[in-house]
């Protein structure tokens, strides 16, 4: 009698250490009693298409892929979500039964999901919401946030001509600002998101005026270490509801693990503990 195999997954990328993924996945496999595991693979970009074609082979049921391979995973994958192709980015593949990859794109709905979880008040339709940054998690953000129904994106980037790309990719419902007008954003926004890494440990600080912000502005930002940003710090002040980045992480891991090991898991208190462990 044949024992069943236990199923593998993890994440890959290039550094990888620094990645809370295998502690998110770790918790839940645990907490849910399933015989798998999770790993962190650190991956050059240089070898990444060949153990991309191992892992199947070796009992794997799918990974998650962060920096710096999202985009090049769209050339591996045999097909990838519409999601994942509007983003231009995968973060999520699916090793399937025939054999075939797929690539899908979680981060918009973790995202999302966070954003209902901290301000359930919220509603898509109240206004226009402000992106800072244009990177591959601004993508994500804009695509979510268009599908959602918010009104219009008001995007600022230091670099102007990536968030010009980026109202290419979305249409008129995007408008540009000069990263020195950001702050002029805000005078509008029901919401706004800092999708760049300022205000990350290490990294310079988010120096757009706030002045703008208003009780009623929804803050939200992508970074979570530390937890509370200077951003969340000043907008709570304000007197603005804040959610700050770690729930996304959360909740793009959920359903690549339901995909992988057949249970749905929860993002509660303990989960977000595990993380921060």
């Amino acid at each position: 009698m044949s024992l069943p195999k236990i199923p593998l997954a993890g994440v890959i990328g290039y550094p990888i250490a620094h990645s809370k993924s295998p502690k998110i996945h770790g918790h839940w496999l645990k907490t849910l009693g399933i015989q798998g595991a999770y790993i962190p693979m650190e991956v050059e970009p240089v070898n990444l298409k060949d153990v991309i074609l191992t892992l199947p082979k070796m009992g794997f049921v799918g990974a998650n892929v962060t920096l710096p391979h999202k985009e090049a995973i769209m050339e591996i994958a045999d097909f990838v979500t519409d999601r994942a192709a509007l983003i231009g980015a995968v973060n999520t593949l699916i090793f399937r039964a025939d054999g075939k990859i797929q690539g899908d794109n979680t981060d918009g709905y973790g995202f999302l999901e966070n954003l209902k979880n901290g301000a359930p008040n919220w509603a898509p339709q109240a206004g226009p919401a402000a992106v800072l940054g244009a990177g591959g998690a601004a993508r994500a953000v804009i695509a979510s946030l268009l599908d959602a129904g918010v009104p219009e994106i008001m995007l600022s980037n230091r670099t102007r001509v990536r968030a010009d790309r980026l109202k290419s990719v979305f249409g008129n419902r995007v408008t540009v600002y000069d990263w020195v007008q950001a702050g002029n954003m805000l005078d509008h926004a029901a919401l706004v998101v800092n999708t760049t890494s300022l205000g990350m440990i290490g990294k310079p600080e988010l120096r757009v005026p706030l002045d703008g912000l208003s009780p009623d502005t929804v803050v939200t930002d992508l970074v979570y270490a530390p937890l509370k940003t200077k951003l969340l710090e000043t907008a709570e002040e304000l007197g603005c509801v804040t959610v700050d980045g770690l729930g996304m992480l959360l909740h793009q891991a959920v359903p690549g693990f339901e995909r992988w090991f057949g249970t749905r898991p929860e993002v509660d208190r303990a989960a977000r503990t595990a993380a921060l462990l």
